[in-house]
């Protein structure tokens, strides 16, 4: 990839819009399940995994796991999509869904 394909690829990821929504991480050899919030549901997995990878997620029962068990055991899923083009709407809807998941999977929260 050439010069101005890189910065023509770099130009594209910038104009796309980011796509909120709500997400569960589960660690299939303990059964927990953590449920958390994201302005963009794309790269919330990039994060969270590189986090556990180098030991440095905020969440210690998820990073316990994750020493014990290994990425294998963990999967990723996106629950639900939140559309809303107001940020203080977007923000509030994520809120309530996200404790509507956590209520409906009996999980714990990802901040």
């Amino acid at each position: 990839m050439g010069a101005a394909d890189r910065k023509a690829a770099v130009a594209e990821y910038k104009k796309r819009k980011a796509v909120a929504g709500i997400y569960a991480v589960r660690c299939a050899a303990t059964g927990q399940v953590w449920v958390g919030r994201a302005p963009d549901i794309e790269t919330i997995q990039t994060r969270l995994w590189f986090g556990l990878r180098t030991d440095g997620n905020q969440h210690p029962a998820m990073q316990k796991a994750w020493n014990a068990h290994g990425a294998d055991s963990f999967s990723f899923e996106e629950l639900e999509l939140v559309d809303a083009d107001d940020a203080y709407a977007r923000d509030s809807a994520l809120k309530d869904r996200m404790e509507h998941w956590r209520a409906t999977l009996k999980a714990d929260g990802i901040v």
